[in-house]
């Protein structure tokens, strides 16, 4: 990744993400411009901190929406947007949280790399190492190492230290099922790492793709529930790529799940986005009914249509510097300041930034979409409907006239919708989606 320096009026941002010259005719070119005035800029970032470290997010988050954030800064922003850090801590108690941080994660990924060697060797496999019941599938004498260039390469076990999968592949059983589990993962988490933006130069380093595949690995671990599902490297991969420290990627990562894992939570009779398409389904048939019945009609009323939309947070639908762009635009609208508590583990120490705590938080300091939440009343009424439905809505209602006109079943939608792949504007499907909020709650509290 390039980091040039700050440019003229309507700079493109592409070339802070490098495009591998053999794709760069398959890749759509980014619609969004670096803006003097308009676009958080590092000196406006770092104006924005007082001299013990307190930061003015309201400020910040208002330039967000009007321009998004230059590339350069774009990690560190990220981190707060995300909630891992509060505006109102000290840049001293910062620096502290995200020591112990990298200290927990180190320990996560050490008690994931005595179960299987490979976490944290800088390499990844994308072949199974396990069956269901617990059997390994390796040869005794060999561990299967994925590599992108050579395809798969037999590594002798000797080159790698004593640990219990060693053990395993001398024919012994696994028994305890959150293990087996965890292993039958890692080979699609391989599997999918190898396939998350392969356009970008980035990923041409392996020691980038074994990043993404620890991280993915340890939050699999980790996270009991839902371990890990398709999409989450689609989710992950910016985080990698943003901020150099592997630890510091997994906490972002971390608290982008802790708004989406409900996505991945699929069931043999549900999937993790339904109750969200249920919803988009509402809102569609409040704010373009003629629209909503066509649909029905095709067959459609389930709304799965949008399931990709939703599931990876229009990461398809946009290009990779436009999904960013998006991405930062919807956590700006959506910032609660209360985000960093709601977030962070009670078992840790209280800092100076407690007193903040318990307190009325100052509408100012919110985003422009939780901020009308809170005006209507929504807010305490029963959660609000994430921003990204409505983002949803708003697309659409941008292709409601082609829709109605042209899909005459559900294989029609899907390919209308495909065709907007890398040609949508963010910024102008933020703003449809605001319009279409204030619609739907003004028409829902008429009803």
């Amino acid at each position: 990744m390039i980091f040039e320096m700050w440019g003229d009026n309507g700079v493109p941002a592409d070339s802070f993400y490098q495009i591998r010259p053999e794709c760069i005719n398959d890749v759509p070119v980014s619609r969004f411009k670096i803006k003097p005035g308009k676009t958080l800029s590092p000196r406006k970032w770092h104006a924005a901190f007082t001299e013990e470290g307190y930061l003015d997010i309201g400020k910040i988050l208002r330039r967000i929406y009007r321009g998004g954030i230059h590339p350069s800064i774009r990690g560190e922003v990220w981190e707060f947007l995300l909630g891992c850090y509060d505006p109102k801590s000290t840049f001293d108690e910062r620096e502290q949280i995200r020591q112990s941080r990298r200290l927990e994660y180190a320990r996560w990924k050490e008690e994931c790399r005595q179960m299987f060697p490979f976490v944290g060797s800088g390499r990844y496999i994308s072949s199974p190492v396990i069956t269901d019941d617990g059997q390994p599938i390796q040869d005794p004498s060999v561990l299967l190492e994925s590599n992108p260039d050579k395809g798969l390469v037999l590594v002798p076990q000797d080159n790698y230290r004593s640990s219990s999968i060693d053990a395993r592949n001398n024919l012994e059983k696994v028994t305890d099922k959150r293990v087996i589990q965890w292993l039958l993962t890692l080979h699609q988490i391989g599997l999918d790492v190898i396939r998350t933006d392969r356009t970008l130069v980035f990923y041409e380093k392996q020691e980038n793709l074994s990043k993404l595949w620890d991280i993915l690995a340890v939050y699999a671990w980790l996270d009991k529930d839902v371990g890990y599902g398709q999409g989450m490297s689609d989710l992950c991969s910016p985080m990698i790529i943003l901020l150099e420290d592997e630890a510091d990627a997994f906490w972002c990562f971390e608290r982008l799940m802790r708004r989406l894992r409900g996505n991945f939570k699929c069931t043999d009779r549900s999937v993790g986005v339904e109750t969200q398409l249920s919803n988009l389904a509402s809102i569609t048939q409040v704010l373009d009914p003629k629209l909503h019945k066509h649909l029905e009609q095709l067959g459609g009323g389930d709304y799965l249509f949008a399931f990709r939309m939703l599931m990876v947070q229009f990461r398809r639908e946009f290009s990779f510097c436009d999904s960013l762009y998006l991405w930062e635009m919807m956590w700006a609208l959506e910032y609660d300041p209360d985000l960093f508590w709601m977030y962070e583990d009670a078992r840790r120490a209280p800092t100076s930034a407690e007193s903040s705590r318990g307190k009325v938080k100052s509408i100012r300091q919110c985003g422009k979409y939780e901020r009308e939440n809170m005006r209507t009343g929504a807010k305490n009424s029963e959660t609000p409907l994430p921003i990204s439905i409505f983002l949803a809505a708003s697309v659409l209602k941008d292709k409601s006239s082609k829709l109605l006109h042209e899909a005459r079943g559900l294989d029609d939608v899907v390919k209308i919708l495909n065709d907007m792949t890398g040609n949508l504007d963010a910024k102008k499907a933020c703003s449809g989606a605001m319009k279409l909020h204030k619609k739907y709650l003004r028409k829902a509290k008429k009803t």
